[in-house]
C-alpha cells in the first residue's frame, strides 16, 4: 500500500494559522478531493476539528482520526490512538493508497518516522503569516514530478505549483 501525505505549503513552510487555513484555492481544493476521493484520510484531532461542520466527516472517504483521548467519538469516523494504528488500518481492509492529510505534528511525525511513500506538495507561491508549519524534508531523497502549474486568477488568489514526491 502507498502511504501518501497532502499539503498545501506557502513558500516560509506555513501551512495554517489558528487551526485554519490562510488561503482560499478552489483549484487545489478540487486536486485535494479528486485525488483523496475513495480513500483512507487520516488525519489529527485538531486538524480534523479544523474542516468546517458541513464538510465533515470527508464524504467518500473512510475517515480516521488520531488522538490521544480515548474516549474521543465522532460519527461517521474511525478513532485510532497513533498514526500507525491508522496506516495498519487502511491496509488491513485493501486500501491502495491511504492519505495522512494534517496537521502540522502529524506531518513531521511521519516524515520523521519514514512511514510516507509519496507526497503531494502544492507549493503557495508566496509567504504568510501563520502559526503551524510544515517541516523541511530532504527533497534529493525523492524523485520530483510537477503536477500542475496554476497562476492566480479571480478564483484562486495565489498562483501554485502541486508536485508529486515519490520515494525511489
Amino acid at each position: 500500500m502507498i502511504v501518501s501525505l497532502i499539503v498545501a505549503v506557502a513558500e516560509n513552510n506555513v501551512i495554517g494559522k489558528d487551526n485554519d487555513l490562510i488561503w482560499h484555492l478552489p483549484k487545489d481544493m478540487a486536486f485535494f478531493k479528486e485525488t483523496t476521493l475513495n480513500h483512507y484520510v487520516v488525519t489529527g484531532r485538531k486538524n480534523y476539528e479544523s474542516i468546517p461542520p458541513k464538510y465533515r466527516p470527508l464524504k467518500d472517504r473512510t475517515n480516521v482520526v488520531v488522538t490521544r483521548q480515548k474516549d474521543y467519538a465522532e460519527e461517521g469516523c474511525i478513532v485510532v490512538h497513533s498514526i500507525e494504528e491508522g496506516i495498519e488500518l487502511a491496509k488491513e481492509n485493501g486500501e491502495s493508497e491511504c492519505f495522512i492529510i494534517g496537521g502540522g505534528q502529524i506531518y513531521k511525525s511521519v516524515l520523521e518516522k519514514g512511514l510516507v511513500n509519496r507526497l503531494y506538495i502544492t507549493h503557495i507561491l508566496e509567504s504568510f503569516k501563520g502559526d503551524t508549519f510544515f517541516p523541511t524534508f530532504n527533497e534529493d531523497e525523492w524523485e520530483e514530478e510537477t503536477i500542475l502549474t496554476h497562476l492566480k486568477d479571480e478564483k484562486n488568489k495565489h498562483s501554485f505549483v502541486i508536485k508529486k514526491y515519490t520515494k525511489p
